[in-house]
């Protein structure tokens, strides 16, 4: 039996590498059970004790990419939604267009008057009868968790709205309810805390289900920063101009022209975008 290996993960917790695992991962991101075994069994012999985990997404995602761009984009997909930083704002828009997919009307940056104090929500959620207040928490930190702090400060401003939407006609009948999403975990005192509050809680896998992550999978939404074939520069100058959604440049291909990115060159891109949002409007041409 090989003896076990120990690895580092980014809060500095040192726990045993699982090819199992790094390979269930490989395969849910689209890579065939053939190509996950190659790259996991490679991984698996390069280790050496106190590998990052960082260091071994690195590697699988090089070698991952070698053979699939999409599918490195989706295996990417924590570490591109870190890339939409820092202020925040687009990832506020991100979760807007995740939920609008799912039937919400939604509006975003919200300047909304609450009992006490007015308060600048990041989206506001509506569907029917439910009405939600939803606060966004990005982080471009691996490793950061989201502390009982938070869910408690999103309640207190919560309750201030909502006891002001009350008073509103027609709104006693409505269902209201306080959101936080956050691209990284929360820790176990926030999620005790949420629960007990009635707080709805959304985290990268939390919760079962109908995590962040699932659902942008579900949705197949996924950000411009999932996109190998273009440069971080490029990037950023989406980012600033309020793209991003690969499906954004799916449909607007004068952007890229905009950028003054090459007529060789976007092709390529709009290729890997159109796969890695499984657009049928994509042949192969």
């Amino acid at each position: 039996m090989s003896p076990i290996m120990y690895i580092q993960k980014a809060s500095g917790e040192k726990v045993p590498f699982s090819e199992g695992k790094l390979r269930k991962s490989l395969v849910k991101a689209g890579a065939g059970k053939k190509l996950a075994n190659e790259i996991a069994h490679q991984i698996g012999k390069r280790l050496v004790p106190g590998t990052s985990t960082q260091q071994i997404y690195e590697d699988a995602f090089v070698l991952l990419a070698a053979e699939s761009q999409p599918v490195a984009g989706k295996y990417k997909l924590k570490a591109a939604i870190m890339e939409l930083g820092p202020s925040g704002f687009p990832f506020e828009r991100y979760v807007a267009a995740i939920l609008k997919y799912q039937g919400f009307d939604v509006q975003v940056g919200q300047i909304i008057q609450g009992h006490c104090v007015s308060h600048e929500i990041d989206v506001i959620a509506l569907m029917g009868d439910q009405h939600f207040m939803v606060e966004c928490k990005f982080h471009n930190r691996p490793g950061f968790r989201c502390d009982v702090k938070i869910p408690l400060y999103i309640q207190s401003r919560f309750l201030d709205i909502e006891k002001q939407w009350l008073l509103i006609p027609g709104h006693g009948t409505k269902f209201h309810q306080g959101w936080v999403v956050t691209n990284t975990r929360f820790t176990s005192d926030a999620i005790q805390y949420g629960t007990c509050a009635g707080l709805h809680l959304v985290g990268w896998n939390y919760p079962s289900k109908r995590s962040l992550n699932e659902m942008i999978d579900a949705a197949g939404l996924y950000p411009i920063t999932c996109l190998t074939s273009l440069t971080k520069a490029e990037k950023d100058k989406l980012l600033e101009n309020d793209i991003v959604l690969c499906q954004e440049l799916c449909d607007q291909e004068e952007l890229l022209h905009k950028l003054g990115i090459s007529p060789e060159r976007i092709p390529i891109i709009l290729k890997e975008g159109y796969e890695l949002c499984n657009n049928p409007a994509y042949q192969n041409t």
